[in-house]
């Protein structure tokens, strides 16, 4: 396997991981909105689900930059 073939496939593969924790992340958006809809609600659940879904804005874009060719300046 040549290079190009290898980095295709971590290109699949990164690809893949994006959208599942895009799905996770819009998930929890839902899950989120629908505790807020009926108070009272757990304060702490709260800040746990959002500091999950920072968490998942940082992994997805972490995942993004490495698909984004490196510019030689």
């Amino acid at each position: 396997m040549d290079d190009r073939t290898s980095d295709s496939l971590d290109a699949e593969a990164i690809r893949a991981k994006l959208e599942a924790l895009k799905s996770e992340h819009r998930d929890l958006d839902d899950v989120i909105d629908r505790l807020i809809e009926k108070p009272p609600f757990d304060q702490l659940q709260l800040q746990r689900l959002k500091k999950r879904k920072l968490g998942l804005k940082d992994q997805i874009l972490r995942l993004e930059s490495q698909l984004i060719p490196d510019i030689i300046a």
